[in-house]
């Protein structure tokens, strides 16, 4: 990754770096398989043409959609993670796609997607950065493009980490920024710490103009 890129939000509260999060075992929110959320939807025919994973952590959602038979890229910032990733691939003799990447310059992958998947990674920005986020998307996407989100719901005592409200949510993807929200659900978001899961967003937003 670019020597410049500047810590997260997130990076800045847990005072480590993402790649540390894989380098002692198993991230907390690694469950070795894909989100139960994420295999809902990829049911529901949600997800179609070219896809981008962005923040795919160690790849279990890619994977899952890959051997569906879907052409999709996973990327992330976490080297150690993307390593893991395309470990499993060649394990599973699965054709999926990964690279180390930065959400805030997917223009740097020089392709468009018709379909972004979010699972986790959105929340863990704070309001200007997913202002950037956002943008970012804009970047490798065309009108009719969607994006799903699966993040962590403010909902009080029992919120997973860095939960978002539902405002914060819908503030980066107004029409004037080039999105509308289709659909905003309940979900859940299962993490090592968390077998049963904890309340979470499922949102699918359209890119509506370029």
């Amino acid at each position: 990754m670019p020597e410049d890129r500047p810590a997260t939000s997130h990076e800045r509260h847990a005072g480590r770096p993402w790649d540390e999060s894989y380098q002692d075992g198993p991230a907390p929110w690694d469950l070795g398989r894909p989100q139960p959320a994420i295999v809902e939807l990829a049911a529901e025919g949600a997800f179609r043409g070219t896809v981008l994973d962005a923040g795919c952590g160690t790849g279990e959602n890619t994977l899952h959609l890959a051997a569906a038979g879907l052409s999709i890229v996973g990327i992330d910032v976490a080297e150690t993670a993307v390593a893991q990733a395309k470990q499993k691939a060649r394990d599973r003799g699965i054709a999926a796609e990964f690279a180390i990447g930065d959400a805030f310059r997917l223009s740097a992958l020089d392709r468009t997607f018709d379909t972004v998947l979010d699972c986790g990674l959105f929340h863990t920005f704070d309001a200007g950065e997913r202002q950037t986020y956002v943008a970012s998307l804009a970047s490798v996407t065309e009108p009719g493009a969607r994006l799903h989100i699966l993040c962590f719901r403010e909902t009080g005592a029992a919120a997973g980490p860095h939960p978002v409200a539902r405002a914060e949510l819908e503030a980066p993807f107004r029409r004037e920024t080039g999105w509308r929200i289709e659909t905003l659900r309940d979900s859940r978001i299962v993490a090592r710490f968390a077998p049963d899961g904890l309340p979470a967003w499922l949102a699918t937003v359209q890119r509506v103009t370029a």
